[in-house]
């Protein structure tokens, strides 16, 4: 029960803080996806042995560069490309059987565009027209929660086939289905208050970001299992580390960034 109570605290602190930011202005929404994505880096430094500060200073280069700087759209694509890259070899190590995979500077590049392009794109999603769409963002903070929640909530209540057990032996299928269906479900109706997309796309998108959050969360296991850890690290009570509770945010981003800029190509 105790535990419980913390983990509840600390999820209501955590989303008070993400929605306040939201709402306040554009500029503290950055500033908060840059702070987490320093928090996230230095969480999967210590998980795969990356020692150094370079990956920091690259980091907030690239944030700096892209978030304020960068105006050519074919950069951006290019930066894309690199993300979702590297998440493939993420895939390709989940996959595998083989538990630590990557010389020093794989994990310095693997670390600059997983977690630095990830939470880029994360940030760039509710800029749409030159506009700080804000209810877009919060959608897609939701069909994660959402996705998360009733995944654990459906795994407890009828969880019967495992998932993926030599990574995560908790998961099962009826826990990623249910939590995909509920996702589905909260996206329809998110089409109702968030028109910028019509209700398909919002299914469409939905899907993939509890596919590609899914697979994100898998491989952060990975991580922590090669690690030998159980949590990424301990700043969030209840919760582990910043990397355990973004790792399906950030994995999942370019994903969405992607299927967004389809959608308005499209249109």
């Amino acid at each position: 029960m105790r535990e419980i109570l913390r983990r509840s605290l600390t999820g209501a602190v955590y989303m008070i803080l993400l929605l306040s930011a939201v709402f306040l202005s554009s500029d503290a929404f950055d500033f908060l996806f840059m702070v987490f994505g320093l928090a996230c880096l230095n969480e999967y430094k210590k998980l795969v042995g990356l020692e150094g500060r370079y990956i920091y200073m690259a980091y907030l280069a690239l944030w700096w560069a892209f978030i304020y700087f960068v105006t050519d759209i074919w950069l951006v694509y290019a930066l894309l490309l690199c993300t979702l890259t590297v998440n493939f070899l993420l895939l390709y190590y989940l996959f595998s059987k083989k538990e630590k995979l990557f010389n020093t500077f794989q994990k310095f590049i693997i670390g600059l565009f997983y977690i630095g392009g990830g939470c880029i794109f994360l940030t760039m999603i509710p800029y749409t027209n030159d506009d700080f769409v804000k209810f877009l963002i919060i959608g897609i903070f939701l069909l994660i929660w959402v996705s998360d929640s009733f995944a654990y909530i459906v795994g407890r209540l009828l969880g019967r086939t495992k998932l993926f057990p030599r990574v995560s032996p908790k998961k099962t299928v009826e826990g990623a289905l249910g939590g995909l269906v509920f996702a589905l479900a909260t996206a329809y109706l998110l089409a109702k208050y968030e028109p910028i997309i019509t209700p398909w796309q919002w299914l469409v998108l939905a899907a993939i970001i509890v596919v590609a959050g899914g697979l994100g969360d898998l491989v952060e296991s990975k991580l922590k299992r090669a690690a030998g850890v159980k949590d990424s690290g301990a700043i969030l009570p209840g919760h582990g580390g910043m990397l355990d509770r973004l790792d399906s945010l950030v994995f999942a981003a370019p994903f969405a960034y992607l299927t967004l800029n389809i959608f308005a190509n499209v249109s």
